[in-house]
């Protein structure tokens, strides 16, 4: 009897092990959160009532509590730094907004006391959701194991007390408690966290296998060959940590002038004030003077020169798919001079589909015929090589069979009557050992190729091979050339999966630099070898495999729709729709936004050194001062919300290269 697949997809398979709880920490359990909120809110208010021409009693005293909710913590930290004889940004920003209401634009500095407040918290709201995924990464390794004792009894144990030597036992859907080698049994073990392989991978006597693993349908006996401590899931938390804390300090570029500037202007003003004063000028007049210069060298203009471009390029991104974490953030992706890329996930949908159908000559079956026979067979299984051959079934729209006595052989394959013959699908080496040359041909010809090739028995005999494959994404190749017109070099592959995969899809991509089989530690040392070169590299990756490199690369891009929390915490940015297409878009805006900075803070200098020696030479009139400020600061103001335009997403190319 036959029927019409349904239009489902088989359940994943059951982890008996507790689901990890996340950990994310509140954004108001945040301080800079929380007096960034209280800012903005009372900005707000106070905002349409300035606009409106209400009394100062009114606006008043919201402004002066917008200005202390979002300025007295910066501040704070910039009188500690003023302390330790540095005069940080913190307090130039401060000092900036007070400034701004000394001379009556007390709406100019509270904008600029949200919009520093805001970004500060942003940034610990980042750090947090970082830490929290770090500290979340310990629960991907379950809590308990069972060990097995010398007499063949059982006792649950915490898997940290499982010591090197121990025998531990790991049923179906368990996760493995413990890096170790396999002593007894045979199964599918799920080890994408560690290396990104798409598929499971066939565990037997003698292979390692990982904490933190999911095993599949077959029981294992395990020794226990690392402390827990140091497991390779305890060794990825221990380099992302150790990478985001020697990550090297990342400062706007007006952070990077802020010492000079800010003291420069100090001195000056108290030498303009001053030496008038020493040649028998009398006080006030100097006074003014003094007071106008500080006020058309305040760096208002200089600081609205970086925000705006940057501000306007996260925003301009975002309504693209692309998360950008910071202004810090924005300007680094535009720095970068090397990528490295992971494959599973990132160029490749991380998902195996059916790429050959390959039926033996004289068995009289068509394509869609062996498609039909292996799907009927693999229905009931929960592999996911068998729900790749289910969902090509579906798409093909084929009738299938009814199923009976349907049984699965770890690391073997399925078996099952069908249509009244015994129908077994599985690996070729383990259904077939001594295989005929045709068949041992078709297989090679498929694996060569990057694919696996799954043998269909029919009544024992070979009836054809079927080859499955990660698919590659649609704008992969596309994305590969624009990344290597940008930065001058072809992207780098680094990957967990094996080097025939790894080096074919290369190769459809247009990536002659290859580094397979990689572990996490392997990635890093990657990374970290191009750093020391100093390159600028710039990592997309998406697993959790991938967060340590991503954590010490000098920019990383996790691809968000299918992204592990750590690589997504990790990460500087996030491709939130999966379009590959859009990292290369993003950085040739960031390039632009970095151009718009600097043409503001020309602009901003140019403004400056006139009025400042308008005011030296000659006598700069106060009011007018104040408007050549204003003004400038409106122009960059303006000039970098240019980014905001559909226009500046524009397809990457010379326009974007710096």
């Amino acid at each position: 009897m036959s029927s019409v697949l349904e239009r489902r997809s088989a359940p994943p398979p059951a982890d008996l092990s507790p689901a990890p709880a996340k950990r994310r920490t509140r954004v108001l359990a945040l301080p800079e959160a929380r007096w960034a909120l209280a800012s903005l809110i009372l900005f707000l208010i106070a905002l349409p009532l300035h606009l409106l021409g209400a009394p100062v009693w009114l606006s008043g005293p919201l402004f002066a509590a917008t200005y202390v909710t979002g300025g007295w913590e910066p501040g704070w930290e910039g009188l500690k730094a003023l302390k330790d004889k540095t005069l940080d940004v913190d307090l130039l920003m401060v000092v900036a907004a007070l400034g701004a209401a000394a001379i009556g634009q007390v709406l100019d500095g509270a904008l600029l006391i949200v919009i520093f407040a805001t970004s500060g918290a942003l940034e610990a709201v980042a750090t947090a959701r970082t830490a929290d995924s770090v500290r979340g990464l310990l629960d991907l390794a379950p809590s308990t194991a069972t060990r097995l004792l010398a007499d063949g009894a059982e006792e649950t144990v915490a898997a940290e007390d499982l010591q090197v030597g121990d025998t531990i036992l790991v049923r179906p859907g368990e996760r493995v408690g413990a890096d170790g080698q396999v002593l007894d049994g045979a199964s599918d073990v799920d080890q994408a966290t560690i290396t990104g392989e798409p598929l499971p991978v066939a565990k037997q006597k003698g292979d390692e296998v990982f904490a933190g693993t999911v095993n599949g349908t077959g029981a294992l006996r395990v020794r226990v060959e690392r402390d827990p401590s140091d497991s390779v899931i305890a060794r990825i938390v221990q380099m992302v940590e150790e990478a985001s804390e020697t990550k090297a300090p990342t400062q706007l570029f007006i952070e990077k002038i802020e010492q000079r500037y800010s003291i420069g202007m100090v001195v000056a003003t108290l030498a303009v004030f001053a030496i008038p004063l020493a040649f028998g000028s009398a006080l006030q007049p100097a006074l003014l003077r003094a007071m106008t210069f500080m006020i058309v060298a305040s760096p208002c203009a200089v600081v609205l020169s970086t925000m705006p471009p940057l501000l306007s390029a996260i925003a301009n991104a975002g309504r693209h798919g692309v998360l950008a974490k910071s202004a810090v953030v924005m300007e680094r992706l535009g720095q970068i001079d090397a990528v490295a890329l992971d494959k599973t996930g990132t160029l490749t949908e991380g998902t195996p589909r059916v790429t050959d159908i390959r039926p033996l000559p004289g068995t009289q079956l068509t394509e869609d015929a062996l498609l039909a026979l292996a799907a009927s067979a693999e229905h009931p299984s929960e592999h996911p090589l068998a729900r790749a051959v289910v969902d090509a079934a579906r798409e093909r729209r084929l009738s299938l069979h009814e199923t009976l006595d349907f049984a699965s052989i770890p690391g073997r394959g399925v078996s099952a009557g069908v249509d009244g013959h015994t129908v077994e699908v599985g690996s070729p080496a383990r259904l077939l050992p001594t295989a005929p040359d045709t068949v041992r041909d078709l297989v090679e010809e498929l694996e060569v190729t990057g694919q696996t090739a799954v043998l269909v028995l029919r009544d024992g005999a070979p009836a054809g091979v079927i080859g499955i494959a990660d698919r590659l994404r649609p704008d992969a190749a596309a994305t590969v050339a624009a990344l290597t017109e940008l930065t001058g070099r072809t992207p780098v592959l680094l990957t967990g999966d094996n080097e025939r995969a790894a080096r074919h899809l290369a190769a459809q991509v247009g990536i002659s630099d290859v580094r397979a089989g990689l572990l996490p530690q392997d990635k890093v040392a990657a990374v970290q070898k191009w750093e020391g070169e100093e390159r600028r590299v710039l990592v997309v990756g998406d697993g959790v495999n991938d967060a340590p490199a991503l954590a010490a690369a000098h920019t990383g891009i996790a691809m968000g729709r299918a992204g592990s929390d750590l690589a997504l915490e990790t990460a500087d940015a996030v491709v939130v729709r999966d379009e590959l297409a859009t990292i290369p878009k993003v950085v040739a805006l960031s390039r632009a936004a970095r151009r718009l900075v600097v043409q503001n803070l020309v602009i901003a200098g140019v403004f400056i050194t006139m009025l400042v020696a308008w005011d030296l030479v000659g006598t700069l009139p106060l009011p007018l001062g104040v408007a050549g400020h204003e003004g400038s600061t409106v122009i960059v103001g303006l000039n970098g919300l240019r980014l905001l335009r559909e226009a500046a997403w524009t397809n990457p190319g010379r326009r974007g290269t710096a």
